[in-house]
């Protein structure tokens, strides 16, 4: 196929530049080291560095693998490393990323082909720190009421789409397989300063572990790093003097 049958042609051909994408590849299966792998990529100016990815697959290499899904940065399955921060793919704009664009898996979990790395890891944690709503005694009689104050409290960390961004952007999560890393803790955040939850003692004791929220550095990686703009190390920081003084 031409680039001319890919691209519409009316207008749109003066608008086109070709990038460099460089992959980070990776298939366990053949490979026996990661490597490094280019693509010369048209792309126009309101690309987005998943248009150019999904060129790569459709017309030059159908075995790249990756993640996607909504491409609307909902979802959150497209993160990955991106000329050395992670962001999604879906929402970074490849005019912004020069004519070379470096692109890595996440860095911290195990990678399963190229791009695609599994989330096992991430989703234990996150399912360590009780991210439900914990009440006691009988169910009620009529939906649970909160004030407008009481649901702002904690309405940061509601925005989390579980892209593991944060987790996989923290240098101490990278070198620790234990540490709940930051998207678990903001998850019990979430719950710890929700007026309705019963359950804030059992996350914040799960939290007070050595592995728990004592390992954050405050390097702010993971604030940088969040599509959602959610002020992770904040949240952190809140969940260290809810653990001193017991929920404040």
């Amino acid at each position: 196929m031409t680039l001319t049958e890919q691209r519409p042609a009316a207008g749109v051909a003066d608008h086109l530049r070709t990038v460099t994408v460089k992959v980070r590849r990776f298939d366990p299966e053949i490979d026996p080291e990661p490597h490094w792998q280019s693509f010369d990529v048209p792309v126009e100016k309101g690309d987005r560095l998943l248009d150019a990815l999904h060129h790569v697959k459709w017309y030059q290499d159908g075995s790249l693998s990756f993640r996607r899904s909504c491409a609307h940065g909902v979802c959150g399955s497209d993160a990955m490393r991106i000329n050395g921060v992670n962001r999604l793919a879906c929402k970074v704009l490849v005019k912004d990323l020069g004519d070379e664009i470096l692109v890595e898996p996440i860095k911290g979990l195990p990678v399963l082909k190229d791009l695609i790395v599994d989330m096992e890891p991430f989703f234990e944690a996150f399912r360590a720190v009780k991210p439900f709503l914990i009440t006691d005694g009988r169910e009620p009689t009529r939906e649970r009421l909160q004030s407008a104050e009481d649901r702002a409290r904690f309405d940061d960390t509601t925005k989390c789409i579980m892209c593991a961004a944060c987790t996989t952007s923290c240098p101490v999560y990278w070198t620790n397989d234990s540490y709940f890393g930051p998207q678990a803790i903001v998850a019990a955040h979430r719950f710890i300063f929700d007026s309705r939850d019963d359950g804030a003692d059992e996350r914040l004791e799960i939290l007070n572990d050595k592995e728990g929220v004592w390992r954050c550095r405050t390097t702010f990686n993971c604030t940088d790093a969040c599509p959602r703009g959610i002020q992770v190390t904040k949240a952190i920081q809140e969940v260290k003097r809810a653990l001193i003084f017991r929920r404040g």
